[in-house]
């Protein structure tokens, strides 16, 4: 996240003042983060990411999907077809 925030700032896309609002509303969420890495699945995602280009990031949160047996929230479509040929749902919007 917070590399997302830097890029839209270094972009001026957004302003320090925004970037700090937002982490201020983020962090009062009920998140919960996924602490371990499937290592196992390391080799499939890998295999996966290579096919339609997707960033390791893309693959974290297909194989959290995966291994949580939830849809994914996404409008990228590289990340859709991925999904797709995995078995994954997406999250109608």
């Amino acid at each position: 996240m917070v590399n997302v925030l830097l890029v839209a700032e270094r972009k001026e896309r957004l302003k320090q003042a925004d970037s700090t609002r937002f982490l201020t509303l983020l962090l009062q969420l009920p998140i919960e983060t996924e602490k371990e890495w499937s290592q196992e699945a390391m080799p499939d995602l890998l295999a996966v990411g290579r096919d339609p280009g997707l960033s390791s990031y893309d693959l974290s949160y297909l194989d959290l999907a995966v291994r949580r047996n939830c849809p994914l929230a996404t409008l990228d479509q590289k990340l859709i077809a991925a999904a797709e040929k995995t078995g994954v749902s997406i999250l109608e919007t």
